[in-house]
Order: C-alpha cells, then sequence, then structure tokens
C-alpha cells in the first residue's frame, strides 16, 4: 500500500490469536478481541474458544476508516460468560498501532505482538486489505460504550483480581470482591446474569482460599452451588469445553484438604466430570479419598475410610505398572489400609499395607525423589503388624528401612523429622522386648532432635511429645531419676494442650500421661497419681474417635491393674471390656470373623471368669452371675440376636415387629453372603452395606426398647432373667479365675449362694485336666476287666476338692432333695474336668460304698444359663414326635476309616423306637450334607453315628463327615429348627471346647443347641459304637419323654457323653 493513510479506508481480519496468556490464570469461557473505533464506539469480535495450545481461531472482518481516529486500540479480552457478557470481559493484554504501520504490511498475512503475560509474549494475526469504499462498519459488530453498572462493576471486578493475582495484594482482593458482590446484588434470583455473576465471585474466593487469603471456604461452595443450580451457567460451559474438566480438576487440586461436607461434595462433583478413561480419574480418586481420610480422622466414622479405600482401589486399578504414579496410589492405598487396620484390627488389612508399599517401593528405585517416603511408610506398616503379632524380626527390618530413609532425608530435608521419629519408636519397642539400654537411649536422643526441628506449630508435634513422654517413663521406672518422669508429664500435657476437644490425638495423649502417672505412683506410692491413672483409664476408654481395639486393650489393662492394687474401679473395668468387646464384634458381619475379632486381645479369654470372681471376691453375687453370662455367652448372644422370637411383640405392635423381622433377615443375608467373598474390594463394599443395614437394625431395637414391657429387648439378661433357668433345679456356675476358684449355685427362688473352694486354684485345674486327657487315654486302651487306677485318684480329687463342697451346700443350705435334677454350668478349665463323674470311692474299713455324685443328683450340663432358658421358650409349641437315624460308616476318600459298626447301631436303634412314633433312617449314600441338614430340620428326634471332628484352630469348620462333603457347625447353625427336641451324637469330638475361647464353647453339640434341639448329648473324647446297654438305656429315655412322664435323661462317663441341658 501507498500514500497517505488520510481518507482511506482499510477492510480489517482478526485471524486467530496464539500464546493467549490469562493473568488471573482462570479458563474463560472464550476470547474475544476489542477495536476502539472511536471515544464512544468500539467494534468486538465473536468469542472464540481457547484450546489447549494457547490458541484461538476467529476469521473475523470489520471495515474501518482511517479518519476516525490517528491509531487504532486492540485489546484481546477473556470472557467469562458463554452467552452475552456482563461487561467487557478482563483484558488480558493491548496495543496501539498506527494507520500507517497497518498500510505497510501490504495484503498479506501478520502478526502483531502484544506486551508479555506472566513472561510469554501473545499475538494476534491480522490482514489488511485497503478498500475504496467506506460503508462506516458495513456489516460488522458495533457496540456502544453503555454506562452500564452491572458491565462497569463486572470491569472493575476483573482489573482489580488480575491485579490481586499478579501482586498478591490483598487490597486488590479485597475491591474485586467488594465489585462482583455488587454485581450479584443487582441481578435477583430471575434475572438471567445472576449465574455469570455468582461464578465470577466464587472463582475470585475460591484463589484467595486457595491462598490462603481467605477462610470462609462454606461462603464459596454456597456460591458454587447456586450457580451450578442455574442452566446455562459459566461453569458449565466450560465444562463442557475441550479443555474444562481438566481445568476444573487442575484448580480443585490446588484446594486445601478439605474434610467439611461442602470440601466433599466438590471432591465428589470433580470425580462425575472426570468418567471412566479419563486420563485424570485417577488423581480424583485420590484426591477425594484424601478429603474423606481427613474426616475420618476428625469424627470416626468407618464408612467415609472405607469408602476412600474403594477409590484408592480403582486408582491403583486404572494405572498399570508402567504409569508413572502408580506407586503414588500404592503407597495411599496401603496408607489408608494401614489405618483401618489400628481402628478395627483385622489382620488382612495390615498384610496388603505391606504388600502394597513393598510393590510401591519395588517401583521407587534407588535415587528415585520418593524412595525415602516407601521406606518410612513401610518401616511404619511393619511395627503395626509387629503390635499384632510380636515378631521380633519386624522390628529389626522396621529399623533397617528407617536408617536407609534416614540417609536420604539429611539435615535440612523437611521431612527428617518423620523419620527420626519412626527410627526412635522402633527402638523403644526393641527395647521394651529386649531391655538393650542403648537403644532407649538413642531412642530419646531421636525424639528430641525430631523435636527441635520440627516447628512449633506443626499438626503431629504432639504426637512426637507423647512419645518421647513415653520413652522417658522406660527410662524412669530403670534408673528412677524423678526428672524422667516429671518432664515426660510436662511433655503430655503440653500435647494435650495442643489439641481441640474431641481431636483423635487426644486418645493417644491421654494414654501416654496414664503411663507417667502409673510410672510415678510404682516408685513414690503417691495414691494421687493412682486416681489419676484410673481416671484417664476411664477416659481413653470412652474416647469417641478412637477405634474398639485400642479402647478394649486399654479396658483389659484396667481391669488387671484395677486387680493388682485392690482398686474400687475393677468392676467398672470388666463391664467396659464387655460393653467394648460387644461394639466392637457387632462390626463384624460373619460368624467366623467375629470370634477372630474376640479371640484377638491377649488375656482376653479369661475375662468372664476373672469379672466374675472379682464381683464374687466384693459380695456381688448377683453380678457376678450375670457378668460370667454376659462374658462367656458373647458369640451365641450375638449370632442369636435376629433369630430372637417375637410372638410378645407381634402382638403389642405388629408393624413393629414385621419391620424389625424384616431387617433381622437382611442383616443376616449380608452376614452369609459377606462371609463367602473372597475379593478385597467387594468384602469392603460388603461391610459397608452390612454396616448400613446394621445401623437400621439397631433404630429398629431402640424403637422397640421404648415401648415399656420390652425396655430389655436384647440387652445383657439381669439375674431375675437368668434365674429363670433354675426353675426345675438349681444350676451351679464353676469358676475358674487366676484371682480365685469358687461355685456359685443359683436356686431357684432364693439369692444365689458362693461356695469357695480354697484348695485348689487355676493351676491346679489345668494340671488335673491334662492328667484327666491322659487317664482316659490310657484307659480306653485297657480291658474291662482292669482297675483304672489313674482315673479313680482323679475322680476323687475331683471329689473331695471341688463337688464335695457343693453337695454340702446343696444339702445342708438349700436342701434339695436327694435324685433331684441339678445343672452344671463350667467355666475355663472346668470345661474339661467330667464333673459329673465325680465319686469319692470306697474308703472305709469294709469297703462299704459311699455315694457318688450320680447317686445323689441327676447331672446334666448347660454352657449358659441363657442356653437353658432359651430352649424352654422355644418348647411353647409342640408338633408330632418323629424320629430320625442318620450314619454315614463309609466317608468319601480321605475322609477317615469307615466305621463298620454305624449301620448295625442305626438297625438296633431303629428296632428300639416305640413303633407309633414317626421313624426313619438316613445313611450310605443318601447320608450327604444336604441329606442330613433335611432331616435335621424335619424331625424332633435325632440319632447321628459317624465320625466328628473338632476344628481347634477355627471351631466353626468343626464337622460331621457325611459321604460328599462336611456338615459343619456353621451349616448347622445356618438353620433355625425350633421344633427340635433331642439330638444323640455317637461321633468322638463333638463336645470338646475352642482353645482360643474355652468359656465360649463354641462346639457341635452347641451348635445343635443353638438351631433349635432342646437337648444334646455329645461325646468329649474319641467315640466307640455305642453297646446295646447303652442303647437299651436310650430307648427307656425316648419313650419316656413320649409318654411325658419324665424329661430326657442321659449321663455322663468320662470320655463318652455329656447332656448339654435339658429342659
Amino acid at each position: 500500500m501507498s500514500g497517505s493513510s488520510e481518507n482511506r479506508c482499510i477492510r480489517l481480519e482478526v485471524v486467530s490469536g496464539r500464546n493467549i496468556q490469562l493473568p488471573s490464570q482462570r479458563i474463560p469461557a472464550g476470547i474475544c478481541t476489542f477495536i476502539n473505533v472511536d471515544s464512544r464506539r468500539r467494534w468486538k469480535s465473536a468469542i472464540g474458544i481457547l484450546s489447549s495450545d494457547r490458541s484461538v481461531a476467529w476469521g473475523n472482518a470489520v471495515t474501518l476508516s482511517a479518519h476516525a481516529s490517528p491509531v487504532l486500540s486492540v485489546e484481546i479480552r477473556a470472557s467469562y460468560e458463554a452467552d452475552r457478557m456482563l461487561g467487557s470481559g478482563a483484558v488480558i493484554s493491548k496495543l496501539q498501532i498506527s494507520w500507517d504501520e497497518l498500510f505497510n504490511h501490504g495484503d498479506d498475512p501478520f502478526d502483531l505482538s502484544f506486551p508479555p503475560v506472566h513472561g510469554v509474549h501473545s499475538y494476534l494475526t491480522l490482514k489488511a486489505v485497503v478498500v475504496h469504499a467506506c460503508d462506516d462498519l458495513g456489516d460488522a459488530l458495533s457496540e456502544s460504550l453503555e454506562n452500564c453498572d452491572i458491565a462497569r462493576d463486572t470491569d472493575a471486578g476483573h482489573v482489580q483480581f488480575a491485579e490481586y493475582v499478579t501482586s498478591e495484594t490483598v487490597s486488590h482482593l479485597n475491591a474485586a470482591l467488594q465489585h462482583f458482590q455488587l454485581v450479584v446484588d443487582q441481578c435477583p434470583l430471575s434475572h438471567p446474569d445472576r449465574a455469570a455473576a455468582l461464578t465470577n465471585l466464587a472463582l475470585a474466593r475460591l484463589t484467595a482460599h486457595i491462598r490462603n487469603d481467605l477462610q470462609d471456604i462454606d461462603t464459596t461452595t454456597s456460591l458454587f452451588c447456586d450457580a451450578l443450580a442455574l442452566q446455562g451457567t459459566y461453569l458449565r460451559s466450560i465444562i463442557a469445553g475441550p479443555n474444562g474438566v481438566d481445568y476444573v480438576i487442575s484448580r480443585c487440586d490446588d484446594l486445601p484438604k478439605d474434610a467439611s461436607d461442602e470440601g466433599i461434595c466438590h471432591r465428589r462433583i470433580v470425580l462425575e466430570l472426570c468418567h471412566l478413561g479419563h486420563q485424570l480419574r485417577p488423581r480424583a480418586l485420590d484426591r477425594l479419598s484424601s478429603v474423606l481420610r481427613s474426616r475420618f480422622m476428625q469424627y470416626g466414622n468407618i464408612d467415609d475410610l472405607d469408602e476412600g479405600i474403594q477409590f484408592r482401589r480403582e486408582a491403583v486399578s486404572l494405572c498399570l505398572k508402567e504409569h508413572p504414579d502408580r506407586s503414588g496410589y500404592l503407597n495411599n492405598l496401603a496408607l489408608s489400609l494401614n489405618i483401618r487396620f489400628n481402628h478395627q484390627g483385622k489382620p488382612d488389612d495390615i498384610d496388603e499395607a505391606i504388600s502394597l508399599h513393598e510393590e510401591a517401593l519395588r517401583l521407587r528405585t534407588v535415587g528415585h525423589e520418593c524412595r525415602d517416603s516407601s521406606l518410612d511408610n513401610l518401616g511404619g506398616a511393619i511395627i503395626a503388624r509387629f503390635h499384632d503379632r510380636g515378631d521380633i524380626d519386624d522390628i529389626t527390618r522396621a529399623i533397617s528401612l528407617f536408617r536407609e530413609a534416614l540417609t536420604l532425608r539429611p539435615p535440612g530435608h523437611p521431612n527428617r523429622d518423620f523419620t527420626l521419629n519412626n527410627i526412635a519408636l522402633a527402638l523403644q519397642k526393641r527395647y521394651d522386648e529386649l531391655d538393650v539400654s542403648e537403644d532407649l537411649n538413642e531412642a530419646i536422643d531421636r525424639y528430641r532432635e525430631s523435636l527441635r526441628i520440627r516447628r512449633l506449630d506443626h499438626p503431629e508435634r504432639n504426637r512426637v511429645l507423647c512419645s518421647l513422654s513415653s520413652a522417658l517413663c522406660s527410662r524412669f521406672m530403670q534408673t528412677q531419676k524423678n526428672g524422667d518422669v516429671e518432664e515426660a508429664i510436662t511433655l503430655c500435657q503440653e500435647a494435650l494442650a495442643s489439641l481441640p476437644s474431641l481431636h483423635p490425638d487426644r486418645y493417644f495423649s491421654y494414654t501416654q500421661l496414664r503411663k507417667a502417672y502409673l510410672c510415678r505412683y510404682r516408685v513414690q506410692h503417691n495414691l494421687l497419681d493412682l486416681f489419676l491413672t484410673i481416671e484417664l483409664f476411664r477416659v481413653a476408654s470412652r474416647y469417641p474417635t478412637q477405634g474398639f481395639p485400642s479402647r478394649i486393650t486399654g479396658a483389659i489393662y484396667w481391669a488387671r491393674l484395677a486387680e493388682v492394687y485392690q482398686h474400687k474401679s475393677a468392676l467398672e473395668a470388666y463391664q467396659t471390656c464387655f460393653e467394648l468387646f460387644n461394639s466392637h464384634v457387632m462390626t463384624r458381619s460373619s460368624i467366623i470373623s467375629r470370634r477372630e475379632a474376640a479371640s484377638a486381645f491377649r488375656g482376653a479369654q479369661s475375662l468372664p471368669v476373672d469379672a466374675a470372681s472379682c464381683a464374687i471376691r466384693r459380695s456381688n453375687l448377683r453380678h457376678a452371675v450375670e457378668l460370667a453370662e454376659q462374658g462367656r455367652g458373647q458369640q451365641w448372644s450375638l449370632a442369636s440376636r435376629l433369630k430372637t422370637p417375637v410372638e410378645d411383640l407381634e402382638s403389642a405392635n405388629p408393624t413393629l415387629s414385621r419391620d424389625y423381622l424384616e431387617l433381622s433377615k437382611r442383616v443376616s443375608n449380608a452376614a452369609q453372603n459377606s462371609a463367602t467373598i473372597t475379593d478385597r474390594a467387594a468384602a469392603d463394599l460388603a461391610a459397608t452395606e452390612y454396616r448400613r443395614l446394621t445401623r437400621q437394625w439397631e433404630a429398629a431395637v431402640a424403637e422397640i426398647r421404648n415401648i415399656q414391657a420390652f425396655s430389655r429387648f436384647l440387652l445383657p439378661p439381669s439375674y431375675e432373667d437368668l434365674q429363670a433357668a433354675a426353675r426345675h433345679g438349681p444350676v451351679i456356675i464353676l469358676i475358674a479365675s487366676r484371682y480365685s476358684c469358687s461355685a456359685i449355685i443359683v436356686p431357684t427362688s432364693r439369692e444365689p449362694i458362693n461356695v469357695s473352694l480354697p484348695s485348689i486354684t487355676l493351676a491346679d485345674l489345668m494340671i488335673l485336666k491334662d492328667r484327666f486327657t491322659r487317664a482316659i487315654q490310657q484307659a480306653s486302651q485297657m480291658n474291662p476287666g482292669e482297675t483304672r487306677t489313674d482315673l479313680i485318684v482323679l475322680l476323687r480329687i475331683v471329689w473331695d476338692e471341688i463337688m464335695l463342697p457343693i453337695v454340702n451346700a446343696l444339702d445342708n443350705v438349700l436342701k434339695i432333695k436327694r435324685r433331684s435334677r441339678i445343672w452344671l454350668c463350667p467355666t475355663a478349665a472346668f470345661t474339661s474336668i467330667p464333673l459329673h463323674a465325680a465319686n469319692p470311692f470306697p474308703t472305709k474299713a469294709n469297703r462299704s460304698k459311699e455315694p457318688c455324685l450320680e447317686d445323689l443328683y441327676v447331672c446334666s450340663y448347660t454352657p449358659t444359663l441363657s442356653a437353658l432358658v432359651r430352649s424352654r421358650q422355644l418348647m411353647k409349641r409342640r408338633i408330632t414326635p418323629s424320629f430320625v437315624a442318620i450314619g454315614q460308616g463309609q466317608p468319601g476318600a480321605g475322609k477317615g476309616k469307615a466305621l463298620s459298626a454305624v449301620d448295625s447301631e442305626l438297625e438296633l436303634v431303629h428296632t428300639l423306637v416305640p413303633a407309633t412314633a414317626n421313624r426313619t433312617t438316613v445313611s450310605g449314600d443318601s447320608a450327604t450334607r444336604a441329606g442330613a441338614l433335611q432331616a435335621l430340620e424335619d424331625n424332633t428326634w435325632v440319632h447321628l453315628a459317624c465320625h466328628g471332628k473338632q476344628d481347634p484352630t477355627q471351631p466353626y469348620n468343626s464337622h460331621f463327615v457325611m459321604r460328599d462333603e462336611h456338615l459343619t457347625l456353621l451349616d448347622i447353625m445356618d438353620r433355625d429348627i425350633p421344633h427340635a427336641e433331642f439330638a444323640f451324637l455317637s461321633a468322638c469330638h463333638t463336645a470338646v471346647g475352642d482353645k482360643e475361647t474355652p468359656d465360649e464353647v463354641i462346639h457341635l453339640a452347641a451348635g445343635l443347641q443353638f438351631s433349635g434341639f432342646k437337648s444334646v448329648v455329645a461325646r468329649c473324647g474319641r467315640s466307640m459304637m455305642l453297646s446295646q446297654n447303652t442303647l437299651l438305656k436310650l430307648s427307656t429315655n425316648i419313650c419316656s419323654i413320649r409318654r411325658r412322664k419324665v424329661s430326657w435323661t442321659a449321663r455322663r462317663r468320662p470320655g463318652h457323653s455329656t447332656v448339654l441341658h435339658t429342659p
């Protein structure tokens, strides 16, 4: 082009832009170009979408007259509204260009460079063509520079906000927020621009919150929610854009780990935006899991932690081995599993956590920037496993890992204090095990170094304070230097002072302060320290945000300590143990997992008898009966909750009864389904669903208890409830505790009677039990005519030291008539001793026979008083009696040797059953698992002859051997047979208890009784086929029960059979 620019027109095409950088780093709805025509008019291009490479395409053109102004003012602006703009948008960059400069470029496209933003120049590609006719903008877009308050305040807000982002000056932020708020105020609910106004204000506040210049995230969240609720909003438009999701996620990733409901809601929205297959979905899953874990740490709701673990499992599954972020997701999942292990004590969690940490460490080879974290975290998980299993090799390995991590965290490293604390913790644990003073001294030095470099406001400083306090207490007990224990107390008090009420870490501060007071009491014997120790036991045991395992361990320690120092809180401690145990095992869905949970605590097996002994020694016999029952019957009570008859409730409130039964069925089904799941992720989901249903079930139970007549529905039975077990004769509970051995006689109507057994201790009973095992085994191999000398000696001891004092009380105090029925309810070591066979044997010179226990009374056994009460409740309705003999003498391959006498035994039993009775036989190929179960359900009386096997490690897997599959204790417990009456188990090991929970009486005979059988005859030892004489006695009893003249009676001989209970 040549010549003067005056009186000439130019057609200017805005082709495209590139390197578009926004001062506020906020993603816009689009980018537009403004060209000022004169002082009152300006031209605006269409709004173009900013692509991922920071470029924009327009292709808009405008015809301009050179005489309008000496220079052109060109601006690049960001639009934050998808359709119409509230104002002119935020200025990204601007410059002025003369007409001559435009003319000099000729007709070819050229680039116009703008001043840099964040160090980057933006460019517009323009094309200028001289035209000879100027139509004053022709058909181009034009816009008046209106004096509109909404537009003016919006533009002013964008300007101030851009200044804030650049300068970080809070005054600019405040000005921006003020302008944006004015716009919102001018846009009522029905205003078309309200959504855009809310979004501008919300995004400005969000940026300020990320920079810690604004703390109120709740208001910001509310603004976002209001904006999203409106159709056509800016937020929805940018999300729909090609880079919108990435932008939203990247901005939310900068948010603090806000564990509020609103913060978690934001993270859930982000996850919804990241559809399956989106590259950022793993990160969104991980971030949401982090805030859920934070909320769990604050409030202790296990559902939050479980949901977070589910999300982290998905994140790991989406990242293959070559994915650069896989090690991080593995690490985070392992940390969450470790936390859940500490809270719930599930062994599988810590095993999986260690496996995941090991995989992460393999991916983080030497030189990896995060290897130090993996070393540290793996060591921490191994320490947690040591606490559970006590393998000293775990401590050694953890120390090695921590020392390697410390070499990667030299002085000045931001995480060095964590590793120092971890090394100290491991060294202290090793000192506790091996008593090596060098370990303890190094631990104290490491703790102190960690404290020196950890800032005063560090959120986990309190943990180091408590750990150092613990180490100082250990050294105080070694050296008795008062300075150590005084410092230990001060450190714990400092830790508590730094924590708000109900902070989860206060629990650990309480436990360590308790340790400090107890150490000082043991040396200085100041009763105030013992008082403070007990009070801290109380506080810690009730701390709501701490998991049950830690609280149970603390409560057990409390009970033991109260016994040692004869403190009056001992009974309270035992009661607390039982309540915590009950709450803990109820979180487990399956019967097997409940037993595992109950048996995981060292020293817990003897709590029921120790609690009863404590109550006896305090002359509170009623409470002793209640405690023994509550502790010993826990597993059966929990299992029977869902089978509790509700006939009375149905009469009082049919709707509530129906709802309760439906919920009980759903909880039971959920428990059964979860028991078959092997996949960890599926098991977590099933556990969450089980807890949800359990909470509904518990709410229904609470509603039932609001009815006056049902105020104790499913609560532990009171003494008055339990005394009903003695309706037809006294029940004798034999207590075998480390503190005392005694018997409590529960009579029919009066107060319970204590019978002290001073000449025998728990250690004596353990020896006696072992001697009986050997003597019975030896006697089974002797000829019928040989004298069982060892057995005679042992039965005389049982008579003299155990049963004779009880017989004296029955005879002299209660005046019980001879040949009356009594029930024996043995505990602990008493369960393995044939109490009913106690016999003085001839001792007089004339060899005259003195009466033995079986000559004096008819003895039966009951596992608990509740079992006896429950059996009578189930007998309200009777049906026509039927008898089945089940026998399997030819089990499948590998299931035991053939039992040649089974068929003849069944034939003999069959001939002895009265001809008027409905009688069947199931044997041979018909005696399968399914066939036996069906026979149990269809008949009132059962005779079962086959191999029986008690599983010593998992009693619920104990079984009868059938032709195809084992008939297990779990199979039997799943059945509800309320019309069943009597079962005779001609099989070995059907009444052998559980080694881990001996007071729970978990065996096959108890399982039959639980499923509905009122009376069960079972065998403690190895079975021999029944003699004809025994079968004749059995036939007599069958006839007697059929005639309803007397109840079922069967006597137990050493090593043979036992009646669990008889109504």
